[in-house]
């Protein structure tokens, strides 16, 4: 064997999480795309059988208080609340990342003080971000201005009202530095709203911690919710009672079987409500949650390091030089849970490690990415992968 393979056996004998596997559906493939889609938790199917079948089936209209239907999006809330570093009562679990940002942003600038006309959105941000950053800048009347989270700092200003930021770039892996970026957006006046799709799940957050304002993810990545399952709001309690939804919805009046015409908003992180709730979905990742009973976010993160710096390794020893450029930062404190690599071809060579059962993504135009989900990644999955990407750049 070959010493990244002995290694590799080593580290995985050595791994506490190692039996957290046994909690996915998984094959023979290497996948390292779970920062795309997380894979399916192996108890997943069955309670969603029982939504459907029973509680949809038999219980129908009741399933609405008998089963706990209506408080989902806050009781699921609550479950991914320790997460991302958040004290209960203050996720709602609902609607789509993007209507989450748009929520999140028109609610910022609404609650930023009189004369704050600018909103700063990270110009490397994932594209959505971007367009609905725009939009909520055109309703408002605001001005939008796009800058690196580099440039945050010297950018801020008495006239910004909110700053929109990635945690984790999407395509380079690189880890923003949250708290000293929440920091300085506060000692501005203005308030901070931060995207986490890219690391909930995967690294620490703090949310509660730092003083963040108002966050926002999707949980069909690391936290392995499923194709297209809901997204969350995050508003920090201090500023519920101010937080001014862009879509009220009967599901966030005060009285929603009322039928006021009226609108009241009701207590608390239930504001972020709009509509009916996706029940399906809801359920489906309330138990895929359940694989992260017993689970340590600061443990995951350290196997996260561990995998991401071992793959750098096996890359190294199993690829020519120069055949390849890392473009995820090394340092730990720049880097998420994912690596991505550069090169000319990239498109056909990630073809090619699919179909050799080697699963990542390819981001236009030049980068192989490759996203490492501690809860069933092992570390001869990653010299695995980094074995099969040596032949094929051969």
């Amino acid at each position: 064997m070959s010493e990244p393979t002995l290694l590799a056996k080593e580290l995985d004998q050595a791994d506490e999480l190692a039996p957290l596997r046994d909690r996915f559906v998984l094959d023979d493939v290497v996948y390292l795309d779970g920062n795309s889609l997380g894979a399916l938790p192996a108890h997943v199917p069955d309670r969603v059988a029982d939504v459907v079948r029973r509680q949809w089936g038999d219980l129908r209209i009741r399933s609405w208080e008998e089963s706990g239907w209506w408080t989902a999006p806050e009781r699921i809330g609550d479950r991914i609340a320790p997460l991302v570093g958040a004290a209960p009562g203050q996720i709602v679990v609902g609607d789509s990342t993007s209507v989450n940002v748009f929520k999140a942003l028109v609610a910022a600038i609404r609650m930023a003080d009189a004369g704050r006309d600018e909103l700063l959105v990270d110009a490397t941000t994932f594209p959505t971000d971007g367009y609905i950053a725009e939009s909520a800048a055109r309703l408002t009347g605001r001005t939008l201005r796009p800058v690196t989270p580099a440039e945050v700092p010297g950018a801020l200003g008495d006239r910004t009202a909110a700053v929109l930021l990635n945690h984790v770039d999407y395509r380079t892996g690189r880890l923003h530095d949250l708290p000293a970026l929440t920091a300085a957006v506060h000692a501005a006046g203005a308030l901070a709203v931060w995207d986490l799709c890219h690391s909930a799940g995967a690294l620490p957050v703090g949310l509660d911690e730092h003083g963040v304002d108002l966050a926002v993810g999707c949980t069909y990545k690391y936290l392995n919710g499923g194709p297209g399952s809901p997204a969350y709001l995050y508003v920090r309690k201090g500023l519920q009672d101010r937080f001014d939804s862009p879509l009220p919805g009967w599901n966030s009046h005060a009285e929603p079987f009322g039928m006021d015409p009226s609108y009241r908003p009701a207590a608390g992180a239930v504001r972020g409500r709009v509509g009916t709730p996706d029940i399906l979905s809801l359920l489906a990742l309330e138990a895929a949650l359940d694989v992260w009973d017993g689970v340590s976010v600061a443990a995951v993160r350290a196997k996260s390091l561990a995998l991401t710096d071992f793959f750098l390794r096996c890359v190294a020893e199993y690829t020519e030089p120069g055949r390849v450029e890392c473009v995820t930062p090394e340092r730990h404190a720049e880097r998420g849970s994912q690596i991505a690599l550069r090169c000319p071809d990239a498109g056909e060579v990630m073809k090619r490690l699919i179909a050799r059962g080697v699963v990542g993504d390819f981001r236009h135009p030049d980068v192989l990415r490759f996203g490492f989900t501690p809860l069933y990644t092992g570390f001869r999955d990653v010299e695995r992968a980094a074995r099969v990407l040596g032949e094929e750049l051969a």
